[in-house]
């Protein structure tokens, strides 16, 4: 295209895209929920607002609670018999992780930042066998209502993360969280008010 039709062609079509933004949004946030809706076994309610692509594996065995908001590539994966439960009104930022071997439970209110990774499982090594090949231990995670994770958390298998907790960015949880704690670091540990 000629640079000097450019500018003549930006104006209109930038007049375009504002007056359709709201009816572009509204479409897209519908294709996505369809999307995720298809690759789950259980019901996602209406009211699951999903702003991008997530993408799903493994059993599909995961649960949404009312009103919870997904951010674009969310990666989601369960093995059986584990299950994924988030409950209502909860926030799943942008690049967030949740594999569950064992279970994961996110509660009410729950906000997870930006690439975030819940996992509830480790590899094991075995003498004579890969690492890939040599199985997992897995314990449930939970977290409890109204918890505030920070960008970039790492929240292993086995923790237990109280109601209205936060956790700072980056920090690396590896043991238990108390109600209404802040923690921070790696591995994470209580602040001091």
């Amino acid at each position: 295209m000629p640079s000097r039709l450019k500018p003549l062609l930006v104006a209109p079509l930038g007049a375009v895209l504002r007056l359709t933004a709201g009816l572009r949004r509204a479409a897209s946030r519908l294709y996505y929920h369809a999307a995720l809706a298809a690759k789950l076994h259980h019901p996602l309610p209406s009211t699951v607002v999903v702003n991008g692509p997530v993408t799903v594996d493994g059993s599909a065995a995961i649960h949404f609670g009312a009103n919870a908001l997904l951010y674009p590539d969310l990666h989601l994966e369960t093995q059986l018999p584990a299950t994924i439960i988030l409950g209502d009104g909860v926030v799943l930022s942008r690049g967030v992780h949740l594999v569950a071997m064992a279970g994961i439970t996110i509660g009410a209110g729950s906000m997870i930042g930006e690439y975030s990774s819940l996992r509830d499982a480790n590899h094991v090594r075995q003498p004579g066998i890969p690492l890939r090949d040599s199985g997992h231990t897995a314990r449930p995670i939970v977290l409890g209502r109204e918890v505030w994770v920070g960008r970039g958390v790492t929240i292993l298998g086995g923790v237990t993360i109280g109601d209205h907790a936060t956790i700072g960015a980056n920090a690396v949880v590896t043991r238990d969280v108390p109600a209404n704690t802040t923690v921070a670091g790696v591995p994470a540990i209580p602040l001091r008010a």
